[in-house]
């Protein structure tokens, strides 16, 4: 089997279970997942915002928030999990174009010298 298709499969198989960030705190009663608080879950766990959070916080808006689509935020967990392989999929195509464009660019750069 060569390297690629091994990295294919552990890239599938990374992307189906990417619903145990959803599944996995809702079966423990965590609220969100670790780490990915934002200012007003940050106020909830430890009475204030950093200011550093604080300031940066309205600088990026996700194109998919909370890993959904918009509209989907309270569909049931079967729904979000499918939004949450959605998500996956997306992203990592978006890196893949990313690297694809920027080898084009780099390779061209070096082709006119």
């Amino acid at each position: 089997m060569k390297i690629t298709t091994k990295l294919w499969i552990g890239v599938g198989a990374l992307i189906i279970l990417s619903p145990l960030g959803l599944i996995i705190p809702d079966h423990f009663k965590a609220g969100s997942a670790w780490g990915e608080w934002g200012a007003d879950e940050m106020q909830k766990l430890v009475g204030y915002v950093p200011k550093g959070l604080e300031k940066l916080s309205g600088l990026w808006k996700a194109p998919m928030p909370d890993y959904a689509f918009k509209g989907w935020e309270e569909k049931p967990l079967a729904g979000l999990s499918i939004a949450y392989i959605a998500s996956a999929v997306i992203g990592i195509l978006t890196c893949i174009a990313v690297a694809f464009l920027l080898a084009k660019f780099l390779s061209w750069k070096r082709k006119e010298k």
